[in-house]
């Protein structure tokens, strides 16, 4: 008999025999050594050290070639095997994706988290469509209930569709927390809260008054609000203000597009002990129509102001609506767009003092009011700006302009000197205050072609995308981020494949960042990866900045969805549970009223407001769904309260009832419930469809609908 035991070392599991300890592993070397080895195949000297560390002990020991042989077979080269390393995270030992990347998903409507360096895909949260594997959206009653909700505030909507673009965390003091994360929807106005602790959503709301955001989510310093723009201009009442959706029309004309078409930034306040959005504590404040985009919200020197770019300051013209120039030419014509510039605490001050109208469910700073109390404020920016970038030390806004070779760093300090001084070049027409860019600029660097988003390493450095040039260019930012004699001052560029948007560094945009890897989220793909027909993955590029010289290392496909902007934390930082407590309510963190425990399974049938109602209580564990059998009658209500009384992690199961569309993911604790009418008789087998053991075929069970 073999009397060998398995011990667990570090995630891996070993053998030990005759004389070995417990915990030894003769496979087991660590990452320093094995890159240290690896160095050595440009020389050709480490070869067989390498080889024979990792040998089986007794065995022959391998040639002093294998790794050359393994190169030169797949024709690659040391630098290839120096990325490798960096960035192979091997069996259990995910401790060293030191990482966590949460990503928008695009018009997938979802959320990406991503494990960095190994870049691989950790979850798909389902946000702002139905996302089957988790059961949002398809039966469970908390999502269906969200769904409903943003149903009726957009009543023209038919379809549950999504476009997630600019995630963020919770912070404090500025600096990420990792208890929540943000995001926006721009083709809904919707904005959604994901708790961290199960990578779960918990909230999702239809944003008042306008159609489409773009600049969210950015979060203020300490959390008190979470900041969305509109993007497109959107009809207001020419007597109410505001817009409702399905409701709201005002004839398409250039006068009344300058007159009655707005925008709007957000200030919205998440209620993080309910886990809900609360409009009751949250506000907006009306802007001209024109195209706002991307936005941020200070700290340090620039607490108190948030940002955001804006294109289209030409508003439209009768060509345009009359089909002869398109906008893209027509929103090319000023020499400048306009930076805004929004002194949000002081509008806090506004709404205590009473100083807005409420429109459709939230307090509104009317533009009026806005410019009269001195909250609003333009500064000129390089047309058709995109990038909108906060420097950790809170000193600068780096602006990348898509027209423009530039960007182009304002001083906060600079900019608050002339709000104090009054010192404005004018208005545009609205009567807002115009600061010159002179009176606002610390510099200009010229970087390439398509300059678009900013990140920073806490070295002093700056890194923005080229989307033109296909190139992510470093550069020194200025003091007191940056101390050396060479600020604002192009240092490498390197080149991306291809067409890059966002970028991403470990907490960039916050006072600090960890320079260790990039992140280029490109567009295009191209020749990247196999050819799987026209519609082609994005490429998300790993990109090693520890050195003078940047260095791609990793190419990731990402074939579910457009992604657009990103968040990297620190993964220490997050601390995600395994498994609820028994009976856990989802989206409250509380014993679900309805929870029960193995051996209180029941069946009720009953009538409330006149109609009949079958309500069971379930339970299901491996491998048994109780009652595995359930009679109701057509017409019925049927409601399922299913707790899942698994108490180890993983241990998840899902239930579905076929061609009744009902699909619902139970974690282990959790209870969920399901409601539906029993429309049409039949008997259907309901199953898990998690697999979870060897009889997990077995579990199932009957749904007998009687005929009316």
């Amino acid at each position: 008999m073999d009397k060998s035991v398995r011990f667990r070392n570090g995630g891996v599991y070993i053998r030990a025999q005759g004389g070995a300890k417990p915990g030894y592993n003769p496979f087991k070397i660590d990452r320093r050594t094995l890159l240290a080895g690896i160095a050595g195949l440009a020389v050709g000297g480490a070869v067989g050290y390498l080889a024979g560390s990792i040998a089986r002990p007794g065995a022959a020991p391998a040639p002093a070639t294998g790794f050359d042989d393994i190169l030169k077979e797949r024709g690659l080269t040391p630098d290839d095997a120096r990325a490798a390393l960096k960035t192979f995270v091997p069996p259990g030992r995910p401790e060293l994706d030191e990482f966590i990347m949460i990503s928008s998903g695009g018009h997938s409507g979802q959320v990406l988290v991503i494990a960095i360096p190994s870049m691989r895909i950790l979850k798909v949260i389902g946000v702002n469509t139905p996302e089957p594997w988790q059961g949002w959206g398809y039966g469970e009653r908390g999502s269906m209930e969200i769904f409903r909700r943003l149903k009726e505030a957009v009543p023209p909507k038919i379809f549950f569709g999504g476009d997630t673009h600019h995630p963020d965390f919770d912070r404090r003091d500025a600096k990420y927390v990792g208890e929540w994360a943000f995001i926006g929807d721009k083709l809904g106005g919707q904005a959604a809260a994901i708790s961290l602790k199960d990578f779960k959503t918990k909230d999702i709301i239809k944003i008042p008054n306008v159609q489409t955001i773009h600049g969210g989510a950015f979060t203020t310093p300490n959390t008190e609000y979470v900041v969305y723009v509109s993007q497109y201009p959107t009809p207001w009442d020419p007597q109410k203000g505001g817009y409702k959706p399905g409701k709201t029309y005002v004839k398409l004309t250039a006068e009344n597009y300058k007159n009655y078409f707005r925008g709007a930034m957000t200030f919205l306040y998440f209620d993080r002990e309910n886990m809900r959005w609360d409009f009751s504590r949250s506000f907006q404040i009306e802007l001209p129509p024109y195209v706002q985009d991307l936005a941020s919200v200070g700290w340090g020197p620039s607490d108190g102001l948030a940002f955001c770019n804006s294109f289209g300051t030409e508003l439209v013209t009768t060509d345009l609506l009359d089909g002869k120039v398109p906008p893209e030419v027509w929103w090319g014509k000023n020499e400048y767009d306009y930076l805004h510039v929004v002194l949000w605490r002081k509008a806090e001050d506004l709404i205590r003092q009473g100083k807005y109208q409420e429109i459709n469910g939230i307090k509104v700073i009317r533009l009026e009011t806005a410019v009269k109390e001195g909250i609003l404020y333009f500064i000129p920016e390089p047309k058709s700006p995109h990038g909108n970038d906060i420097t950790p030390s809170g000193r600068y806004n780096i602006i990348g302009g898509k027209l423009s070779p530039m960007v182009t760093a304002y001083d906060v300090e600079k900019i608050k000197t002339a709000i104090a001084d009054k010192k404005f070049a004018g208005t545009d027409d609205y009567g807002v205050p115009i600061i010159r860019l002179e009176d606002a600029m610390a510099a200009q660097v010229e970087v390439g072609l398509g300059p678009l988003h900013n990140e920073f390493d806490g070295r002093g450095h700056g890194y923005v995308s080229l989307f033109i040039d296909n190139k992510v260019t470093k550069y020194n930012l200025g003091p007191p981020d940056y101390t050396g004699d060479k600020p604002w001052t192009v240092v490498d560029k390197v080149d991306i494949q291809y067409n890059v948007g966002h970028i991403a560094i470990p907490e960039s945009d916050s006072p600090d960042p960890v320079g260790k890897w990039l992140v280029a989220l490109n567009k295009w793909s191209v020749d990247r990866f196999r050819l799987v027909g026209p519609l082609l993955p994005q490429n998300f590029q790993l990109i090693d900045i520890t050195g003078e010289k940047m260095k791609v290392v990793y190419d990731m496909p990402i074939g579910l969805g457009e992604p657009h902007y990103a968040k990297i934390i620190r993964a220490e930082k997050i601390k995600a549970i395994d498994v609820y407590p028994p009976g856990t309510d989802m989206f409250t963190f509380k014993k679900h009223p309805h929870a029960i425990e193995l051996g209180q399974e029941r069946i009720e049938r009953k009538q409330e407001d006149g109609r009949w109602v079958t309500e069971v209580w379930m339970t299901v564990i491996r491998s048994t769904i109780r009652p595995w059998v359930i009679r109701a009658k057509q017409g019925d209500i049927i409601r399922l309260h299913i707790t899942n009384v698994e108490k180890v992690r993983d241990a998840t199961h899902d239930f579905g009832i076929p061609e009744y569309g009902i699909q619902v993911s139970i974690n282990p604790g959790e209870t969920v419930g399901i409601e539906f009418e029993a429309t049409h008789p039949g008997v259907y087998t309901y199953y898990c469809l998690e697999f979870c053991s060897p009889l997990h075929l077995e579990m199932m069970g009957f749904l007998e609908i009687e005929p009316a």
